[in-house]
Formats: C-alpha cells, sequence, structure tokens
C-alpha cells in the first residue's frame, strides 16, 4: 500500500517537498549575495486552508444526525515569488544576509518538525494495525 494516497502523508509529502525547494532556493539567495544586481526569490507559503479544501473534495463525510456541521475553506496560491526588497547596495544586489539565513534556519527546523510528524503518524498506524516495533 502506498501510504502517500492517504491525506494526511500526502500532505506531509507535499510540505517536505516544498521545504526541500525552499531551501534549495534559499541557499541560492546566499550563494548569490555579491552578485551584482541579484534580486533574491522565496516560495509563497503552502496554504494550509488549500490543502485541507483538496484533500476535502476527495473524502466524503457521513452525516449520521442533522446536528453535524460542515466547514467552508479558501483557496490560496503557492508559486515562487520574488519579494520587494528593503535595501539595495550600490551593486543593485538586495540580498541581505542576516534575513536569509534566518529564512534557512526556520525552514530547517519545519522540515525538522514535519519529519517528526510523519514518524508519529507511522508509529500511530503501525499500532493500529498491531506493529508496535
Amino acid at each position: 500500500m502506498d501510504i502517500t494516497r492517504l491525506p494526511l502523508f500526502g500532505m506531509i509529502a507535499r510540505r517536505m517537498d516544498w521545504l526541500s525547494h525552499r531551501q534549495t532556493v534559499l541557499s541560492h539567495n546566499v550563494s548569490n549575495a555579491d552578485t551584482p544586481n541579484f534580486q533574491p526569490r522565496d516560495l509563497k507559503p503552502i496554504d494550509f486552508r488549500a490543502e485541507m479544501r483538496k484533500q476535502a473534495a476527495r473524502l466524503t463525510a457521513t452525516t449520521t444526525t442533522q446536528q453535524h456541521q460542515t466547514s467552508r475553506l479558501i483557496a490560496g496560491p503557492d508559486r515562487e515569488e520574488k519579494p520587494r526588497p528593503s535595501e539595495t547596495t550600490m551593486s543593485g544586489n538586495s540580498v541581505q544576509l542576516d534575513t536569509e539565513l534566518m529564512k534557512v534556519a526556520d525552514t530547517a527546523m519545519d522540515y525538522q518538525m514535519t519529519t517528526n510528524i510523519y514518524r508519529r503518524q507511522l508509529a500511530m498506524l503501525r499500532s493500529a494495525i498491531g506493529r508496535n516495533s
């Protein structure tokens, strides 16, 4: 069975892919900190509501009473963007190393957190099927 077909594992896999891609973009920014006229790039954050909407569209909930409520979610984009620079050097470069390195550290922490969530979900799945190892 392919666990990425399970909604939560699919979302985790997409999040890890996004974080990996963001780390690549940010490292490119840092490596070009001295390149004239270089403009840093970043990725737009993943919209959690949009992800939930995608998953909800694939799932059907069964209501057993009329007191059950439905939820409405709003979608959003998640493409690469070019943030507006706040400072630009004389050479036209607007990479701020301290800001970029903070983003790199945040991305690494988010990746570690997502990995931990993945591990815990696997452990819960193993426990549910009777394999506690």
